[in-house]
């Protein structure tokens, strides 16, 4: 397909598809003729990958230049990959630098990963983002203790066994990050669908009969 077309069924504008090949995130066309070049499926599955990227993820090019990257280098393997996806898409949260309240936090945080026995490296943003959580609750007046966090703990694996529950021998890399990368427009269906619930149970418990 001619790069009128890709923009067509991608819905990105010409120039954007331009600008995504100059910094090297899509490859370039196969020259058909001295100012034209050929797209194919391949083109415009990267695009979507992409868009879902910068959309839904809110990335800068530089960290889906690292997914890229890491997507096309066979010796990655699939969990390194989702890895390198995972912790690009965030989120990031700024750790204080000496505060008694953060570090009590991440030591609560290694705590409940070890007791929940999840295979998590120290280097993951997520334990940062929990070990705020822990703080801000802290402050509420709650203690984010493992009973306490129970729950959120089994939906959260739940759901991760479903997601990677939905990947066989013969998905391809491509696929897989696509996949990852539509967990973040899903953590905005949780939370929905989170907020939709406990209007429910409230109305059940203690809304008019």
């Amino acid at each position: 397909m001619r790069i009128s077309e890709l923009s067509e069924r991608s819905g990105l504008p010409v120039q954007t598809i331009k600008f995504y090949i100059r910094e090297g995130l899509l490859p370039k066309g196969v020259n058909s003729a001295a100012t034209r070049a050929e797209y194919d499926e391949t083109h415009l599955e990267r695009l979507r990958l992409i868009r879902a990227l910068r959309e839904a993820g809110d990335l800068p090019v530089a960290a889906i230049r690292r997914i890229i990257t890491a997507l096309e280098d066979p010796g990655i393997g699939l969990h390194d990959l989702f890895g390198t996806a995972a912790y690009a898409i965030g989120p990031r949260v700024e750790e204080p630098g000496d505060d008694p309240a953060w570090r009590a936090a991440r030591r609560e945080v290694d705590a409940l990963l070890e007791e929940l026995g999840w295979r998590v490296t120290e280097e993951a943003p997520a334990r940062t983002v929990l070990a705020q959580a822990f703080v801000a609750l802290r402050r509420l007046g709650f203690t984010p203790s493992p009973a306490a966090l129970r729950p959120y703990a089994q939906a959260a694996a739940a759901l991760a066994e479903h997601e990677t529950g939905q990947l066989r021998e013969d998905t391809t890399r491509a696929q897989a990050l696509r996949m990852l990368a539509a967990t973040v427009v899903y953590d905005q269906v949780l939370v929905a669908l989170h907020r939709l619930a406990q209007e429910d149970a409230s109305a059940r418990r203690f809304g008019a009969s």
